[in-house]
């Protein structure tokens, strides 16, 4: 999950994974799988950002961990 900020500023948390599309209306629009919608401050540039840097630390995490066998 990620953390984003409603447009007064209140931090959440998102799913990234359901997110269906990311839409600029000036203000970024967020979409869900489930048809939820949640403005965001953050630009689309920055919720990519944000999806990249969180998916690189479970690769990571996933890459470095320890194996049951």
């Amino acid at each position: 999950m990620i953390e984003v900020h409603r447009l007064k500023g209140e931090p959440f948390f998102l799913n990234h994974r359901l997110i269906e599309v990311v839409e600029r209306n000036p203000d970024t629009v967020v979409t869900l799988m489930n048809e939820k919608r949640y403005l965001v401050r953050e630009s689309p540039e920055e919720l990519i950002a944000l999806i990249q840097q969180f998916e690189a630390k479970i690769f990571a995490l996933r890459d470095t961990g320890p194996v049951d066998r």
